[in-house]
């Protein structure tokens, strides 16, 4: 907090935050809003963030900090909305940065790409016309200070030689943790050292771990993901892990973030049916997953399933479990997700656990969950696609991994691809390939685990 004063007294208006997922950092941002204006050097008070969940729990958690309405009403000290919003505003909305001192708050910069017109996203577009320039101050906040298509970040500054960010203030998860803001995550690598696959000419061959399976077949990821064995392992030790937690904290709840509705819908199944747990599913096809997330938060219900709606900035801090069940690998979503059960509460037990397969890009990054910025992720493509900038924030529903745009995939009890539809077809807007005579994948050999533990004390 006393940095982004500090900053803002030497006539910078613009202060990037880099603090890890799950330290506070709305409570941070309503502290520096709560000083500034107590300053008189700021007369309203702008929020923008990624989804729905979070942008309620800012309007909370602002109104109670400043003790003054935040729903952008006559007599409101500001407002909470989403970055989608932003697409709807007239030029009479703002004016309000033009007429008085507007602080600008950005939860989650990272959502915004470019850092001119031309290579911007929708949201980025947003920020450059109507608020970099306007806004009296603005205080971006993220937990992961880069983006997976390599864009730069709006509002951001890139360091020569090497374009890395320059974040204003970093607050890292060893930080976190040694100052108890946040639990220390253990991350649990599930393997298997006999996977079967068949093909059409019934000729058979064994593979002695994941990696080995996803480098030298066919099979992709979602077949590991949609095999019931598999499933069934990884949903055990989480529902073992929790009553564990349990006894100790009652409270607590664990998070499964699934690939699609339909493996959501499948885990759900498996936690009723065969583990005898209580659960609810939250996805996109829910009138009211915001309702759903708020729900659980209070409830003593163990799990919820998700697809997409349980991700980034979503405060559940009775979660203390999570299976990573997602097709999406990339390393900013992998932090985001563990950032979920790494809350810290009022509880006895502060236990952390991820369950995950050790596929070769998360085994990476899980290994590398102690380096806030990746090297190889920081960087300023010359030339940008447009098309890869989208501004929906559901990642889910971008990533498969086939070499084709897919609107829509099947696969068996057993994880085989059997059918895909894609919009290659200029004539119907789609394509169906049948894919089940190809491969058969099973899962033969007994599981093992691999603990990663980077924040543990050897005292």
């Amino acid at each position: 907090m006393a940095s982004a004063l500090q900053h803002y007294d030497s006539l910078d208006k613009h202060f990037l935050c880099l603090a890890t997922p799950g330290a506070g950092k709305t409570l941070a941002a309503a502290e520096i809003a709560a000083r500034l204006y107590e300053q008189n050097k700021i007369d309203f008070i702008l929020c923008f963030s990624p989804s729905v969940t979070v942008s309620q729990g800012i309007h909370s958690t602002f109104a109670r900090r400043l003790n003054r309405r935040f729903d952008g009403l006559i007599g409101a000290i500001g407002c909470s909305y989403t970055y989608q919003n932003m697409l709807f505003f007239n030029k009479d909305f703002w004016q309000i940065l033009i007429k008085s001192r507007v602080l600008v708050i950005f939860d989650e910069i990272h959502h915004s790409a470019g850092i001119s017109v031309e290579t911007a996203n929708a949201w980025g577009e947003e920020i450059i016309l109507n608020i970099q320039s306007q806004a009296a101050y603005t205080l971006a906040l993220t937990g992961t200070p880069w983006r997976s298509d390599n864009a730069p970040i709006t509002l951001s500054r890139y360091l020569e030689p090497d374009n890395t960010i320059k974040c204003d203030y970093t607050y890292g998860l060893a930080e976190a943790v040694r100052d108890g803001v946040c639990r220390s995550p253990k991350i649990v690598l599930v393997d298997n050292g006999q996977l079967s696959v068949t093909d059409d000419e019934n000729e058979t061959k064994i593979f002695g771990s994941i990696k080995d399976l996803l480098s030298e077949s066919s099979i992709c990821y979602q077949s590991i993901i949609s095999n019931n064995k598999a499933i069934s392992y990884l949903l055990d030790q989480g529902c073992r892990k929790l009553a564990e937690i349990r006894q100790t904290n009652p409270a607590a709840g664990g998070l499964i973030v699934a690939s699609s509705v339909e493996h959501a819908s499948k885990i759900l199944c498996v936690l009723r049916n065969e583990f005898h747990q209580s659960a609810i599913i939250v996805t996109y096809k829910e009138q009211e997953p915001s309702q759903i997330i708020e729900q659980f938060r209070h409830s003593n219900t163990q799990w919820i399933v998700s697809v997409g709606m349980v991700s980034e900035g979503t405060d559940i801090p009775r979660l203390q479990i999570c299976c990573h069940l997602s097709r999406v690998k990339t390393e900013l979503y992998f932090r985001q997700v563990l950032g979920r059960i790494l809350r810290v509460c009022n509880a006895p037990n502060q236990q952390a656990w991820l369950y995950t397969f050790a596929e070769p890009m998360l085994t990476e990054f899980a290994h590398r969950i102690g380096t806030e910025i990746p090297d190889s992720l920081v960087i300023i493509k010359d030339t940008i696609d447009h098309s890869t900038l989208s501004p929906e924030n559901n990642i889910e529903s971008k990533s498969i991994e086939l070499n084709t745009s897919v609107f829509n995939i099947e696969f068996d009890d057993k994880g085989t691809l059997t059918r895909a539809i894609t919009s290659n077809d200029s004539h119907t807007g789609s394509k169906v390939y049948d894919a089940a005579p190809c491969l058969s994948f099973e899962v033969l050999g007994d599981f093992r685990q691999q603990v990663i533990a980077t924040f543990d004390s050897p005292f």
